[in-house]
């Protein structure tokens, strides 16, 4: 057994210690334990990777045998290749240096061990989804992220607020769930197996297979792409079910960067990834994937123009990425998906624990309209902040090796869509124009954020900006892992993931057709578009530096306007309420209907209150005879004798008839 058994069970060690010892070891090494162990796994997934990405090892091993019922086989296993392995990377470092991040973030929070233990635990689930070789213990994993993403967002559960975003992503994650389960019902229907390799193996030979459903066909390879991309969504916050996205900053920030950066929403690239042998022979569905994940980031670019809450903002650019990484994988470069997404790793968790630092420094507060001019009272933070934003809106010099990571990987992906354009179909075309305003706008807010937070007037009263101080190194430290990959990750990774050696360097953890050229072509497109992408990142740098430092107060002016385009942007398009309306409302009127109609007026009204008010009344109307003279039951007698004698009598006559 290799070191992946490390990689994967040291989060849950330190997470059951953490989490049922803390009473007798105490907080201090409850979080020295867990952070330990993921730096542990952190160093033996560098291994893993060296020898899978490089040595070309790839290897299955089992752990326990799960489930076998008549065909139904499902173990246990750890699956290492070029994929899995990157994702380990991923998974470890980020949340390593977000545990040694939170030593400091939350050293003032009583509850500290819990939360180390939830981190942990979250960990582990990413990594025992990643590592998969079966599709239900990928749905495992699958679950465990979304109960640990529950219990981490609302951690703080005394806040209202909280409660409500964790109950929402619960719920929301849920839709998608749904249709993931019966993506791997599906899957069983037609291959009778969950396998990975043997699911793989057999789609070619399952092209043109059908699955009828009452009175209607579908062409099976597609109903199970779209199936599991509709789980896809709701695990990576594409449009429609990317509402419990910008919610879930009710969670700590270290939160937040996990979520963002390395599990969570990665979640969904990496089974569309892991399932390219599947969607390559599913046109339709991939054609799906392009459209949503390209109106995904678009849609989540225009929204971030507009909110103030720091964290949000950077929330935002998440699902807009992942929007770049989905129409990636839809054109069928999900070598590209996985470069992006292995570097906006690096600078997403930068931007999220730099918006941490800033929020730590001014006492918790996140609105950036209370900010401003922090760069000469947090250089350190501002300077790493920076190098985020550079590396998130891709700045570089198209053609030459100089530039920050997400210039490789971003600027990658939309030359991969112009490439895919080229061979006809809207879908390709229409990511590619979405993915260069996308850039311009990404640059926008990117900018915005920076100079609303550390430039121009001081914003905030004179009391908080008296105490605003730099974050400690236990902070710091991880930002400067962090910045490095950030600039470093793009250029040297570039060759394998995306570049000349990369179909050695995959090793044929993805799969593509022959008839697939996409990441050939792209090197290839005309000198315009390998420029476009960094004249619309000027621009909008242009943009945010003309309106928020050389006019200081002019986005104020504009934000105080409240146009009819700005309430648009600030209130998400209006989804939320276009939600609160459609469901919420509507589940509650369809609850009151049948509580209040069908069960107390119809149910309970002809039922058990129904029978109870007859009893009542004709017991009200019996009682009345019951009056307490003697000559009034006499009476009675005597008309009761009559009247039985009376009718004996006619009896009588009538049988002598």
């Amino acid at each position: 057994m290799g070191l992946e058994f490390i990689v994967v069970f040291a989060p849950l060690l330190g997470a059951l210690v953490a989490g049922l010892l803390q009473r007798f070891i105490g907080d201090k090494i409850a979080m020295a334990i867990t952070t330990g162990l993921l730096f542990l796994a952190a160093a033996c997934a560098l291994v893993v990777f060296k020898e899978a990405a490089f040595d070309h090892v790839k290897r299955t091993t089992d752990i326990a045998r799960w489930i076998s019922i008549g065909g139904f086989e499902g173990n246990w296993a750890l699956k290492v290749d070029t994929l899995s392995a990157t994702m380990l990377v991923v998974v470890t470092s980020v949340s390593s240096l977000v545990h040694l991040y939170s030593i400091g973030y939350m050293a003032d929070d009583p509850h500290r061990a819990r939360f180390f233990s939830y981190l942990s635990f979250f960990t582990f689930s990413m990594l025992m989804l990643v590592t998969s070789s079966n599709f239900l213990q990928l749905f495992f994993g699958w679950e465990g992220v979304g109960v640990a993403s529950y219990l981490l967002i609302g951690f703080w559960y005394q806040k209202r607020s909280a409660n409500d975003a964790a109950i929402k992503a619960f719920v929301t994650n849920r839709v998608g769930d749904f249709g993931f389960a019966l993506g791997i019902m599906a899957i069983f229907l037609v291959f009778g197996s969950i396998e990975f390799d043997a699911v793989f193996a057999m789609a070619p030979e399952k092209v043109g297979a059908i699955i009828q459903v009452g009175q209607w066909s579908f062409n099976a390879l597609e109903l199970i792409g779209l199936l599991l991309f509709i789980g896809a969504m709701g695990k990576s916050a594409q449009f429609l079910l990317h509402v419990w996205l910008p919610d879930a900053m009710e969670g700590p920030t270290p939160v937040s960067a996990l979520i963002h950066a390395a599990t969570m929403v990665t979640a969904g690239v990496f089974l569309v990834v892991r399932c390219s042998p599947i969607y390559e022979l599913a046109p339709q569905a991939s054609m799906v994937i392009t459209l949503v994940g390209a109106f995904t980031a678009i849609f989540a670019a225009t929204v971030g123009l507009a909110q103030n809450d720091i964290k949000r903002v950077i929330a935002y650019s998440t699902c807009s990425q992942l929007g770049y990484m989905f129409f990636a994988a839809g054109i069928g470069a999900y070598q590209a998906a996985m470069f992006h997404l292995f570097t906006h790793a690096f600078f997403k968790a930068l931007l999220f624990l730099g918006a941490g630092s800033v929020i730590h420094g001014m006492h918790h507060e996140q609105d950036m309209r209370r900010m401003g001019g922090l760069s000469k009272l947090m250089p350190i933070t501002w300077l790493l902040m920076m190098v985020g934003t550079i590396a998130l809106t891709g700045i570089g010099i198209p053609g030459t090796p100089i530039g920050f990571s997400g210039f490789f990987s971003k600027d990658a992906i939309i030359e991969t869509a112009f490439a895919a354009s080229a061979h006809g179909g809207f879908a390709p075309t229409f990511a590619f124009w979405v993915g260069v305003t996308a850039a311009f706008l990404t640059s926008i807010y990117s900018w915005r954020v920076v100079f609303m937070t550390f430039h121009g007037r001081a914003r905030a009263d004179s009391h908080t900006m008296h105490h605003v101080h730099e974050s400690p190194s236990v902070m710091l430290i991880p930002l400067y892992v962090l910045a490095a990959g950030a600039i470093l990750a793009g250029v040297v990774f570039a060759q394998y993931f995306i570049g000349h050696h990369q179909e050695e360097f995959w090793n044929g953890s993805i799969f593509t057709l022959p008839t697939n050229h996409v990441l050939h072509d792209a090197h290839n497109v005309p000198t315009w578009v390998k420029w476009a992408p960094f004249v619309v990142t000027m621009s909008g740098l242009a943009i945010a530096a003309f309106v928020y430092v050389m006019n200081d107060g002019l986005g104020e002016k504009i934000a105080k306007g409240q146009g009819p385009i700005h309430a648009f942007l600030s209130n998400k398009w209006y989804v939320d309420e276009l939600y609160n309306f459609v469901f919420v409302k509507g589940a509650r009127a369809l609850g009151d209907l049948f509580w209040k109609g069908g069960d107390q007026k119809v149910i309970d009204g002809l039922g058990p209150n129904g029978f109870a008010a007859a009893s009542w009344f004709s017991g009200k109307r019996m009682a009345r005879l019951q009056s307490g003279f003697v000559y009034h039951y006499a009476f009675m007698m005597l008309a009761a004798a009559v009247a039985i004698g009376g009718y004996a009598i006619w009896r009588y006559l009538q049988g002598s008839v």
